[in-house]
């Protein structure tokens, strides 16, 4: 009987009343850049004049969609170009150079895994 009891106050008192706040994650998500809310606006606002497609004034590629500009990112060296100094390497072509929030923009994107949306 004494070891009934005992497993009748372990259960009873060992459980805790754990309010509905403790059971929900209330830490707040990063803002991640994403394609769509963020670099698809810079892309659309300063590049496509040359990037389009077919591409124009000798740009290599467009840079349309999504994947266009995620490829450019990973094989065509797109961060390396838009952050030049080089004035024969300006991008947009002709320059000015995009303003370094703009830049900084796209990089972040990279460092937060190139998401879509």
């Amino acid at each position: 009987m004494k070891k009934i009891t005992i497993y009748l106050v372990l259960i009873l008192f060992g459980c805790t009343n754990v309010s509905e706040n403790d059971l929900i994650d209330q830490t707040e998500l990063p803002n991640l850049v994403t394609y769509i809310n963020d670099v698809k606006p810079i892309i659309d606002n300063n590049c496509i004049v040359c990037h389009t497609n077919p591409p124009e004034n000798g740009a290599p590629m467009p840079l349309l969609t999504y994947n266009n500009v995620k490829e450019a990112i990973q094989n065509r060296g797109l961060i390396d170009r838009i952050s030049s100094n080089d004035l024969g390497f300006l991008m947009p072509f002709g320059g000015p150079r995009l303003p370094q929030h703009l830049i900084d923009t796209i990089i972040e994107w990279q460092a937060d895994g190139l998401l879509e949306e």
